[in-house]
């Protein structure tokens, strides 16, 4: 008789190494002296300390993220509508998030500089706000796992795996109330942990001006391009309608965790390291790395425009001064084969990529930890591509191996 094949625990062992990852990024920061590998003057001990969870880092996190639900429930926004759900319904969302981060900005720097609170605080007790946010995330994914399996109010999936179906999440849109109300994934993936990293940001400069008395130019520089990375992307907010985290993953422990800890807890991790390091970066270094960053912000930038204006009026759009081309599939659906889109099939992947490496290049060589967000991110970059690959040959068929003859490359033209 063959014996059944046990599947292995995937769920599981990612929850476990994703966490361990943030944890030891924090720890090789902090008590380490920046290496990767644990060295003779580090302080396990301190290390170990820090992470314990405060009632203030609670109340800090718990009043951070009800002031932007509230800011995303009443400030003034516009209402649009997303792309097609299988059933061919829409669900609408509301856009303010520029404005939501304005205000956060606003009211973080008028605290700090009024005395009510120090920014810095943040990083003194980095470790005991890491703890207290992982235990929220994990919190948070049981009730969107319940509330999932209960109201899901459109597209859903059981697995019968308690473990898959709080890792992957059982509904792709669940709201509060179900259709009409707090959609828990798009507020998640927009707004506490980006805003609150570009904040993280402000805490390591703080922290910086009262050890030396001033902010470096590279951490001026890295705090400045996140600032406007992250407004850019508020700036084209409904843009995030049309990405596979909104339309195609269904929301649980893996989108939860990425998007209130893994963003935030380490994408300052440049900042993080430039409080006490590489203060002394060249004006020459830091503008070419800037120039760097901009142009791939560009690349980002107009690619996305080009896809978006093409998706919304086809007939009409024109890409680099000609009507925009285009191949008819037999779903009726026609793929932009002009612009950065007859290039590659994915080249704002590669503008994105290139502001994530400028903010480490910003941070020099003396730790590869400021290069987790670039490598972290290629790596993400290159796994999403091809589950879009997938997806796209099983949605259009020969039309999709077509497509691929007339747009040849990936990523990166020429190379992949």
């Amino acid at each position: 008789m063959a014996k059944t094949r046990r599947r292995a625990p995937v769920a599981q062992i990612n929850m476990v190494v994703m966490t361990a990852i943030v944890y030891y990024l924090y720890f090789g920061i902090a008590f380490n002296g920046g290496g990767l590998v644990p060295g003779a003057g580090a302080d396990w001990g301190g290390f170990v300390a820090a992470l314990v969870p405060t009632t203030a880092a609670l109340l800090v996190y718990l009043a951070w993220f009800v002031f932007q639900a509230v800011l995303e429930r009443m400030l003034p926004g516009r209402s649009v509508q997303g792309m097609p759900l299988p059933d061919g319904s829409t669900l609408s969302y509301r856009i303010n998030g520029l404005l939501a981060m304005a205000v956060s900005l606003l009211a973080v720097t008028a605290g700090h500089v009024a005395g009510w609170f120090s920014l810095a605080w943040l990083h003194a007790h980095f470790g005991a706000m890491l703890t207290v946010i992982t235990l929220f995330s994990f919190a948070l994914s049981l009730f969107i796992w319940w509330w999932g399996l209960n109201y899901p109010g459109g597209p859903s999936k059981r697995s019968g795996s308690f473990a898959r179906e709080y890792f992957y999440g059982t509904a792709l849109n669940p709201r509060t109330p179900p259709v009409t109300g707090f959609d828990w994934k798009f507020f998640c993936e927009c707004r506490p942990g980006l805003i609150g990293w570009i904040v993280l940001d402000f805490a390591m400069a703080a922290a910086q001006y009262e050890s030396y008395g001033e902010v470096s130019l590279a951490m001026g520089a890295v705090v400045a391009l996140q600032v406007l990375y992250v407004a850019n992307n508020f700036w084209n907010e409904s843009l995030l309608l049309t990405t596979i985290d909104i339309q195609q993953e269904r929301f649980g422990w893996m989108l939860v965790f990425g998007d209130l800890v893994l963003v935030p807890m380490t994408y300052c991790l440049q900042a993080f390291y430039l409080i006490d390091n590489f203060r002394d970066a060249s004006m020459l270094w830091v503008g070419g790395v800037v120039l760097f960053n901009l142009l791939g912000y560009g690349i980002f930038v107009t690619a996305n425009r080009q896809k978006y204006r093409f998706r919304r009026d086809p007939d009409h759009c024109t890409i680099w001064g000609k009507p925009a081309e285009y191949m008819e599939t037999e779903r009726g659906t026609r793929l932009l084969t002009s612009g950065f889109w007859g290039l590659a099939r994915h080249m704002n992947y590669l503008g994105d990529w290139m502001q994530a490496l400028s903010w480490g290049l910003l941070a020099g060589f003396g730790s590869i930890i400021p290069y987790f967000y670039p490598l972290w991110f290629a790596f993400l970059l290159l796994t999403r591509e091809q589950r879009d690959d997938r997806w796209c040959a099983q949605k259009y068929g020969a039309d999709w191996d077509r497509y691929k003859q007339l747009v040849k490359w990936r990523i990166l033209p020429g190379v992949y």
